[in-house]
């Protein structure tokens, strides 16, 4: 039989401070008809004073093992895909490790912007599929508005802070993850980036965006990363349940379903409640509607994300 990494449950934490469309009109040139009509958003989290990344993180995985019926320490290994670490170094992940009171295994940050949980749900798999771990936790979480340029409408508005989780397990079977396709482009640095890290300006700069640019290179690279992750899983588009994108803009999820030829009733949507928050946001979206019922046992998943570097890639798994 062959040996898949399935996702046994997840889980979700979004901070208590919920920042509507109109806290933005008084700071800069925009209101929440402009918000909502451009990017699908409509309100999104704020962290707390003094609430980090790896607290979050913390909650996020605590959830999901709580859903699984799982103690920490049956953890083989943890990452964490983050862009907004609490600290230079360690690492996001051994914070959770501690903060899980997990003693064995081994934990490790990954980061590629918005397609980090992608990359880190793609590490997972291979983990488990070459016999390293039998269950990885895997987490996405993010404090964006830490980064946030308030005096730039463009990139201010979009982002969101917040963490979700899922626990993989190796099992015999068809179900779990079926393929995952992953790329990178280091030459389009200067359409996403932050001005600022340890051997530059020595801070933590602020998030900068060429978001029209940036548009017109996700909706090409989303479609082509997941019909090619498709394609690698032996499946057709119209195999495919559901789609769980990177949740950044309402337009861009769209433009992308139908390059996909998929409906929109197939896919999973919660950039309108969230906004973008990165790394958090598949995860964030694979809990909501997990937790609403939305997937039956053995629904075919695309997820699929791009973000700084640039990197993209996607993930097919069966429910």
């Amino acid at each position: 039989m062959t040996i898949r990494s399935v996702i046994r449950a997840t889980g979700q934490y979004l901070p208590e401070r919920i920042v509507e469309n109109s806290w933005f009109e008084d700071k800069v040139d925009t209101s929440d008809e402009w918000i909502r009509s451009r990017t699908g958003i409509e309100r999104r989290h704020f962290a707390a004073e003094g609430e980090t990344t790896s607290q979050m993180a913390i909650r996020a995985a605590e959830d999901a093992l709580n859903r699984a019926g799982m103690s920490a320490d049956q953890i083989d290994a943890l990452i964490v895909a983050t862009s907004t670490p609490d600290l230079t170094f360690p690492s996001v992940a051994t914070m959770v490790q501690a903060g899980l009171s997990l003693k064995t295994g081994f934990a490790f940050d990954v980061q590629a912007v918005c397609a980090g949980f992608v990359f880190a749900l793609a590490n997972a798999d291979g983990m488990i599929r070459s016999g390293q771990a039998q269950r990885v936790l895997v987490i996405g979480a993010e404090t964006f508005s830490r980064i946030l340029d308030w005096e730039d409408r463009g990139t201010c508005v979009l982002f969101g802070d917040g963490a979700g989780a899922v626990v993989l397990e190796a099992a015999e079977g068809e179900r779990g993850i079926l393929a995952s396709d992953l790329n990178s482009d280091g030459s389009y640095r200067e359409i996403l980036y932050v001005d600022g890290g340890v051997s530059t300006t020595g801070n933590a700069g602020k998030l900068r965006m060429q978001g029209n640019v940036l548009f017109r290179h996700a909706v090409e690279k989303l479609a082509e990363t997941a019909h090619a992750a498709i394609d690698k899983a032996g499946l057709t588009p119209q195999d495919v349940d559901w789609l769980v994108p990177h949740q950044a803009n309402a337009r861009i999820i769209a433009a992308t379903a139908q390059r996909m030829h998929l409906p929109m009733e197939k896919v999973i949507l919660t950039v309108a409640d969230h906004g973008n928050t990165s790394a958090a946001s598949i995860p964030l979206a694979l809990a909501v509607a997990d937790a609403a019922g939305r997937f039956s046992k053995g629904d075919v998943i695309v997820t699929e994300a791009i973000g700084g570097g640039l990197s993209w890639g996607s993930v097919v798994l069966r429910w």
